[in-house]
């Protein structure tokens, strides 16, 4: 038996591969590459683990960054360009509506400390680590032992 690292974002991963899988063949479903996903790059590093986002054509007013039982959740929301009604698209392949992304965090992040900032369609959160427990060292008392009489 290999042993691997525990990796929590491979977790999600899969559980987000599973349910496309379960979904795939019902009427109105749209393969990913149809569907508009936000794309992410999870980096660690030793005080941060930084997430960033790729949220091309959408204002930092439609994108909301929650945190809730260690679950990130980015939502953006991408609205149409034009609703005029004498406006006919040819082509459309940019989506618009509303799209999320959860990723459920390890236990090493201090939620309270969190930061996020948008720039040229990129979003990026930087997750602080919590500091570590440190190793308490007990000392050891030794009792006098009583002589025998």
């Amino acid at each position: 038996m290999v042993m691997q690292r525990w990796d929590p974002f491979r977790d999600v991963r899969q559980m987000e591969d599973m349910m496309n899988r379960f979904w795939r063949g019902s009427p109105g479903y749209r393969d990913g590459n149809e569907d508009w996903n936000i794309l992410l790059d999870v980096i660690q590093k030793k005080d941060d683990i930084v997430v960033k986002a790729s949220v091309p054509g959408v204002k930092p007013e439609g994108i909301r960054v929650t945190v809730e039982d260690n679950v990130l959740t980015l939502r953006a929301e991408r609205k149409p360009e034009t609703e005029s009604p004498d406006v006919t698209y040819l082509l459309q392949e940019r989506p618009t509506g509303s799209f999320y992304r959860a990723l459920r965090l390890p236990d090493t992040v201090d939620t309270g400390k969190i930061e996020s900032e948008y720039e040229n369609g990129v979003l990026t959160v930087t997750l602080p680590k919590a500091e570590e427990k440190k190793k308490q060292q007990i000392e050891i008392r030794v009792k006098p032992s009583e002589s025998k009489k």
